[in-house]
């Protein structure tokens, strides 16, 4: 995996001086038609283990996503790919939680942030490949992702499959409205980051969280996880607008929200240094 630069919640990539130099490097060399040539794939992924970053994606409906699936959502991102039902990687489609083998009826399902992180994420690198394993359950309260829980097993369950075949690089979580009142939301937060790390075996895996709309208790102690535990972050969502039922985000914040978490984690992999072998490529 490669260096990335960083992104803005509007989706611009703010290029840095080694992504720079490393572009110019490519340039020129061929690796811009293999690249395309590794994308055009029909369906599925079959590359090597090594070209697919591996994010779980949990949480309750706002990581499910409700939001009106728009025109513009309509494609598949274009390198990346979805755990279906079958343990196989399909095309990123929406909606991206119909694969969730704990979700509620499949007509409920809609735009998350997890597409438009896809996006970025694919944005952001040289030519490797996103696969993303959505298995999140609207309604669902922190104490339902406890390890041994259905929800937790069969995020482990289904991330272990998914490593099989890729690298797994962080875990996106949205969660908290069904814990407005719960004093205690960070200590089990915290918990769960130990346990999917250590479950996973991947001690340092970044972890990012997403806030609330509307939640100021929650929200307080979502902020003090990247204090308390280290490679993690939040991202913020208090300024993002809601659907008509006051509890989800519409279509163009679910945009902005998976971009926001996309910024987070590159940040959380420059901070890992999982940057080296772009700096290879640079001249003394």
């Amino acid at each position: 995996m490669t260096c990335r630069p960083s992104i803005s919640a509007s989706g611009i990539v703010k290029a840095g001086v080694p992504f720079l130099l490393s572009s110019l490097l490519l340039a020129g060399s061929g690796c811009a038609a293999t690249r395309e040539a590794a994308r055009k794939v029909a369906r599925g992924y079959t590359g090597p283990r090594e070209n697919l970053d591996v994010y779980l994606l949990i949480g309750q409906s706002n990581m499910a996503g409700r939001a009106p699936v728009e025109r513009q959502d309509r494609a598949a991102v274009e390198c990346a790919y979805v755990l279906n039902n079958f343990h196989r990687w399909a095309r990123a489609t929406n909606p991206l939680n119909r694969y969730s083998t704990i979700r509620k009826v499949n007509h409920e399902q809609g735009l998350g942030p997890g597409y438009t992180f896809a996006e970025a994420m694919c944005e952001a690198d040289f030519g490797g490949h996103v696969g993303l394993v959505v298995n999140a359950r609207g309604g669902s309260s922190i104490a339902e992702w406890r390890k041994g829980s259905e929800y937790y097993d069969e995020a482990v369950r289904r991330a272990r499959i998914a490593r099989e075949t890729g690298v797994l690089k962080g875990v996106l979580w949205h969660q908290g409205e069904s814990d407005l009142r719960n004093a205690g939301y960070l200590e089990e937060l915290s918990k769960l980051v130990e346990n999917l790390r250590k479950d996973l075996d991947s001690p340092d895996l970044p972890f990012v969280a997403g806030k609330l709309r509307r939640g100021k208790a929650v929200n307080k102690q979502l902020a003090e996880l990247p204090l308390t535990v280290p490679y993690t972050a939040v991202v913020e969502a208090e300024d993002l607008t809601m659907l008509r039922d006051g509890l989800h985000f519409d279509s163009a914040s679910a945009r902005t929200l998976g971009r926001r978490y996309a910024d987070a984690m590159l940040k959380l992999h420059e901070e890992l240094g999982w940057c080296s072998e772009v700096e290879m490529l640079l001249p003394d």
